[in-house]
């Protein structure tokens, strides 16, 4: 699969996300190594720190399928500027990624750039 198709998938999943206070509304398609795309949306919370973000609602959807191994994800949102995953998401994807995943990032006018995390995240926490 490639990356426009996963855009494509973020992009149909994005306006279920629950962003009542932030009205920020994200969507993630993520591929697995089996060749599953699972996805997700951001869902807030008034407490706002049980605010879970799309990236991490889709990797939690594979992980519980049983599927550990992440190629690759996008994410999209409607800004103009591109969107990128926050701290605790690329450390989550690390876990299940490592430093050649692929991430997408994309903005609200249909373009994307792709980066690895090991660029959005060097020297990430992989071991204890």
């Amino acid at each position: 699969m490639d990356s426009h198709e996963l855009v494509k998938i973020a992009n149909e999943i994005k306006n279920r996300a629950y962003a009542p206070y932030s009205k920020f509304k994200v969507g993630a398609a993520l591929i697995t190594e089996s060749g599953k795309v699972y996805t997700g949306i951001n869902i807030e919370n008034i407490s706002f720190g049980a605010t879970n973000c799309a990236e991490r609602t889709a990797v939690f959807k594979a992980v519980s399928e049983g599927e550990t191994k992440i190629e690759a994800i996008a994410i999209v949102s409607d800004s103009t500027d591109y969107i990128y995953p926050c701290g605790i998401c690329r450390q989550v994807l690390s876990e299940f990624g490592g430093k050649n995943l692929k991430i997408i990032c994309t903005n609200g006018k249909g373009e994307f750039k792709e980066h690895t995390l090991d660029e959005l995240l060097p020297n990430a926490f992989l071991e204890f």
